[in-house]
């Protein structure tokens, strides 16, 4: 498959172009000549030198990533920015990424992810960023401790050895709101939602007061581990394609 065509699929799929105002990351072919011919596709949470040494090491003809590499624009190509990118393109290798696209898809994106995780049902947009949205929220099936969901999260999240929770809502959880990595900016659109849980990533010092004063409850299960369910999906869209995957995790624990 063309890289032209490889990446066409992904943006028509994320609706790209829905967030190019809206999100600092350059989504979409980062790097790379739109010409490539594409066998294999590696997928990870970070464009980092990490896992584009795992790209470089399973012959990937592309990465797909969440967190890639322009951010607002590339002045110099120096210290890091080079060790990055110079493996890619010596070993060419393209970099498609997508973060924005990729946390509010309501299917294949990041909080998706986690409302299928949990169950949820009855599931909607959720956390407004001008004309799009970046998560979900969604009703449990039957109404569960915050205990419970933490001990879920824990459990069966990857790339996390703790999650910090905020019990201060409903001891009995029936609706959540979702946004991955770090969503606690959307929390007085939770309140407003009038749901009993947000779930994100990571948090700022400012959360514990206003869910305290708010009588709601935060659950912060990681940046890296609220963000694999989207790549993850990618890889299973791009194995139906018929080209050979791989993915390469690496946890921050944050």
């Amino acid at each position: 498959m063309e890289l032209s065509t490889f990446t066409a699929r992904l943006d028509e799929e994320l609706q790209t172009d829905a967030y190019a105002d809206v999100d600092a990351s350059a989504n979409g072919l980062q790097i790379g000549p739109p010409e490539q011919d594409v066998d294999h596709a590696a997928f990870a949470v970070d464009a980092a030198e990490a896992t584009i040494e795992a790209a470089v090491d399973a012959d990937a003809d592309v990465l797909v990533t969440h967190h890639g590499l322009s951010w607002g624009g590339i002045e110099r190509v120096t210290d890091r920015q080079y060790r990055r990118i110079a493996p890619l393109i010596k070993n060419d290798i393209a970099l498609y990424v997508s973060h924005l696209p990729l946390d509010g898809h309501q299917s294949v994106g990041n909080a998706a992810g986690i409302a299928d995780l949990l169950g949820l049902a009855d599931t909607a947009p959720f956390g407004s960023m001008g004309p799009v949205t970046i998560g979900q929220q969604g009703r449990l099936g039957e109404a569960r401790s915050v205990d419970e969901i933490t001990t879920q999260l824990e459990t069966e999240l990857e790339g996390t050895d703790s999650v910090q929770t905020f019990d201060f809502g409903p001891d009995e959880v029936a609706t959540v709101a979702i946004v991955t990595g770090s969503g606690s900016d959307w929390l007085d659109e939770a309140i407003a939602a009038d749901v009993d849980l947000l779930i994100t990533g990571e948090g700022k010092q400012k959360l514990y007061h206003q869910a305290r004063e708010a009588n709601i409850n935060a659950i912060l299960a990681g940046h890296y581990a609220t963000e694999t369910f989207g790549v993850r999906s990618l890889q299973t869209l791009v194995d139906d394609w018929g080209l050979s995957t791989s993915y390469h995790a690496h946890p921050t624990d944050l």
